[in-house]
């Protein structure tokens, strides 16, 4: 299977599990290995009909009998923060952000944990190790990066974020928070901060993941305009 000259691997499907985000529903995904010389431009390639990147592998969801999973990103070129989302800039501006390589340290895995324990205790990441971690961040076969976002004041580690590099813009592969800090709608702010990230390096895109017509946990997204969704025919406002 070739596209613009690039030789993807082979797909797979997952066995059927149950959905985490729709109860009674039924979840299955095709994925591919990245490896090789030509992972960063293969999973480029796929994220733009709406695969996700999870460590070396590239999945989207393959659902029977549902699409409510869309792809959805954020038209950064053409973004201009709403009343709500300037108050959000404002009240993290002693917030330092930095780039930095994707090597886990102790002061990242301590923050996962206290996210983790706080949001997700039931989640499939509740018990994960500090290998399981390292593994997540540093196996990667593609162009990626991390952004620590720190209090100016303090010098505390309040935010981190996974994102990967794509010619056309940012994919968020993952990110967390300290959950003390709910009043500075953290999860937000990382998006605003990616998206002018993008806006500087001339970037059209950040890549958001899925979004979920019904799912309460995925409409903040819906907040970042204007917003693309993948379909059939290719990506629409």
């Amino acid at each position: 299977m070739t596209d613009q000259g690039l030789q993807f691997p082979r797909f797979y499907v997952t066995a059927p599990s149950a959905c985490p985000y729709i109860d009674g529903k039924i979840e299955r995904k095709v994925f591919t290995e990245l490896a090789g010389p030509d992972a960063h431009n293969v999973n480029e390639a796929l994220s733009r009909i709406g695969f996700r990147r999870s460590q070396s592998v590239a999945y989207r969801p393959a659902c029977e009998n549902c699409a409510a999973c869309i792809s959805v990103r954020v038209v950064s070129e053409e973004f201009c923060p709403s009343t709500s989302q300037k108050r959000i800039l404002k009240n993290n501006r002693d917030i330092k952000s930095a780039v930095v390589p994707a090597e886990i340290t102790d002061e990242h895995y301590a923050l996962l944990k206290v996210y983790l324990e706080a949001r997700h205790q039931d989640g499939s990441m509740a018990d994960m190790t500090y290998d399981d971690f390292q593994e997540m961040v540093e196996s990667s076969t593609v162009d990626t990066f991390l952004i620590e976002y720190r209090e100016t004041l303090t010098g505390a580690l309040i935010g981190l974020a996974l994102t990967d590099e794509h010619s056309d813009g940012l994919s968020m592969v993952y990110s967390l928070f300290d959950p003390k800090h709910d009043k500075r709608s953290m999860g937000s702010y990382m998006i605003l901060d990616h998206i002018t990230r993008a806006q500087k390096a001339v970037r059209p895109y950040i890549y958001l993941g899925y979004w979920i017509e019904d799912s309460r946990k995925m409409s903040y997204k819906e907040k970042f305009q204007p917003l693309e969704k993948l379909g059939p025919d290719g990506w629409y406002r």
